[in-house]
């Protein structure tokens, strides 16, 4: 998988921008504040129809602005496909192959990113929201079923703590439709984790080896899927069921006194185990770093499995949080194999030695100009990509 270009209308500081991309590696070269990280985000936002920074789309419009767009043209094996996003105050529209998208879901999945900031760092030791949000956002790129399960759930879920709510108030006494919507929540509640414990147990079997192979062997990873549902009880689906509804009979009252949902896969949780200690509580900063790491190479290979197609890897400014060993693991794996865009304040030695024949583009205040890399003889000097 492959973005041939971009174009931004709007978007953030870039007023006005049309850029062609390399197959293999392109960095964003520039200082702080500039707009290399609103690069990223756009390409991710392409991808996902949401940004990983904004709290609302309308932070995406450019100052003084009233509409955004972004464009751009992905490549997979079954050919190419233009794709669009137009924002507004009132909220955005959705295009594949310049057809509108009635539905965001149809949509998602077109173009497969893996995400790799400093923030991320953080999947380890981080709140359980975190890796929540982890496991819904990668996931949902891989399989468009798992995208709809996951949303059916949100809805229900959403729509039944409201219920609980009125309960708890006394604004309504019929129980009988809190019922229904239970049992609507076990429904979806129990093929999302299902589908999150063979994902899992998959990202797993491919990040214990890169571990491994970080640490020289020194370290071997596990990542269990923590639930408040037993071991026994994750079986299978209908033994997932029918615990939930136990659950559900055993906390209904409790539940409409609190008036929130007090079980389910809202509330799971991810667990790092390196030699079977807990990384989060018991590892260094240096093995919760090697773990974030070897969890997003393991992605690759794991969308690469669900989808068939590679991703694109995008690193916002992580080089310089990752020391030597950490840094030549990540650009080793990604060489030849990726289409990869890097964000960073300028390129150490050991990054110019790894990657080879890098597209680089210097960023300054809204504007991307191509600029050579003494090593790679095929990319014109300063030649002018944007304005």
């Amino acid at each position: 998988m492959r973005l041939l270009s971009l174009e931004l209308d709007n978007f953030r500081n870039y007023q006005n921008l049309a850029v062609e991309f390399s197959p293999g590696v392109n960095v964003f070269l520039g200082e702080n504040a500039q707009g290399k990280t609103n690069l990223l985000e756009a390409i991710y936002v392409l991808a996902l129809a949401r940004s990983h920074r904004a709290h609302s789309d309308k932070e995406l419009i450019g100052w003084t602005q009233k509409t955004a767009e972004i464009k751009g043209i992905v490549e997979r094996r079954t050919g190419k496909t233009p794709l669009s996003l137009a924002f507004n105050p009132k909220g955005k529209k959705a295009r594949m192959n310049h057809l509108d998208q009635a539905k965001l879901a149809n949509y998602i999945g077109q173009m497969n990113v893996i995400l790799f900031a400093p923030e991320d760092l953080n999947l380890v030791k981080g709140s359980p929201q975190i890796r929540r949000q982890f496991i819904d956002r990668e996931f949902s790129q891989m399989s468009p079923k798992y995208l709809y399960i996951a949303n059916q759930y949100r809805a229900i879920l959403k729509q039944r703590n409201q219920y609980l709510k009125q309960l708890s108030h006394h604004e309504n006494t019929d129980e009988l439709f809190l019922d229904v919507l239970t049992e609507q929540l076990i429904t979806y509640g129990s093929e999302l984790i299902e589908r999150r414990l063979k994902l899992i147990q998959q990202l797993d079997a491919a990040a214990a080896p890169i571990q491994a192979a970080i640490t020289k062997d020194q370290e071997h990873l596990k990542i269990e899927y923590v639930s408040q549902l037993s071991e026994k009880d994750l079986s299978d689906i209908k033994m997932i069921q029918s615990s939930l509804k136990q659950h559900f009979d055993r906390l209904k009252k409790r539940e409409i006194q609190m008036g929130t949902t007090l079980l389910g896969p809202h509330r799971d949780d991810l667990k790092f185990m390196v030699n079977d200690h807990d990384v989060a509580t018991f590892g260094s900063q240096g093995q919760q770093r090697t773990t974030a790491l070897a969890v997003k190479l393991a992605e690759i290979d794991l969308m690469k499995a669900e989808t068939g197609e590679e991703p694109i890897l995008l690193l916002d400014d992580v080089l310089s949080e990752l020391d030597s060993t950490r840094q030549t693991h990540l650009l080793t794996a990604m060489q030849d194999r990726v289409q990869t865009f890097i964000t960073t304040p300028s390129l150490n030695d050991i990054t110019q030695q790894l990657i080879q024949t890098p597209r680089i583009f210097k960023v300054a205040h809204g504007t991307l100009t191509l600029q050579a890399e003494m090593k790679t003889d095929d990319i014109p000097n300063f030649e002018k990509a944007s304005n």
